[in-house]
């Protein structure tokens, strides 16, 4: 990833929370000399070391395990948006302005273990759903689907840990630009109706 060390975030706590909130990553691995591509979502541990997810036994990414060097990539797209030169003061003034994109991303890189242990696999799609479930005023739980039907369900997924051994972020910002750049940028957002958005803007407030 290119990474200008403006954009650059070093800080674990920050990267941690941000894979918690946006948990749905694509994952990229090599497989035979070609890029292997997934989308699924991943659950860190508590102590920022580990990443958890499941796939089908038959997902390419059972594949990459069994290779001398089973690395995945996983990447955490945060909120994005363009930006427009019109929100910048000094548009009125050189007229020297372009529009860009901020985002903030995550990329974990990795060691790839599966895990083929139906009372784990049974946690880890419990905690999964108990942790998504109130997104949507929703109680529902494994247990209340009929037993047969979970453990076909089970036999026919495998586990993944990804063993972090290096974690980056890119929060791209806005920090380049000159504080009054900055400054109009910000009021801008604080004035739109879009969750994206305002969610941007809640990471750009910690980032000038």
């Amino acid at each position: 990833m290119y990474l200008p060390k403006l954009f650059q975030i070093e800080d674990a706590a920050l990267l941690g929370a941000f894979i918690r909130k946006y948990p749905f990553a694509t994952v990229v691995g090599i497989l035979n000399g070609q890029s292997e591509i997934n989308h699924l979502p991943l659950m860190l541990s508590e102590d920022g070391t580990r990443l958890h997810g499941h796939i089908a036994k038959t997902n390419p990414i059972a594949q990459i395990a069994s290779q001398g060097q089973p690395e995945l990539t996983a990447i955490f797209h945060g909120p994005h948006g363009y930006i427009t030169p019109s929100w910048y003061p000094s548009k009125k003034e050189t007229g020297k302005v372009v529009p860009t994109w901020n985002y903030a991303v995550a990329h974990a890189h990795g060691q790839l273990k599966l895990i083929n242990d139906s009372a784990w696999l049974l946690d880890h799609v419990s905690t999964l759903t108990n942790l998504h479930e109130p997104t949507y005023q929703s109680s529902w739980k494994v247990s209340d689907a009929p037993e047969e039907y979970i453990q076909m369900m089970l036999n026919s997924i495998v586990g993944i840990e990804i063993n972090v051994t290096r974690l980056t972020g890119k929060f791209k910002l806005s920090q380049n630009r000159p504080a009054e750049d900055y400054a109009g940028v910000v009021a801008h957002l604080e004035q739109s109706p879009d969750q994206i958005l305002q969610e941007m803007l809640s990471y750009m407030s910690n980032q000038k």
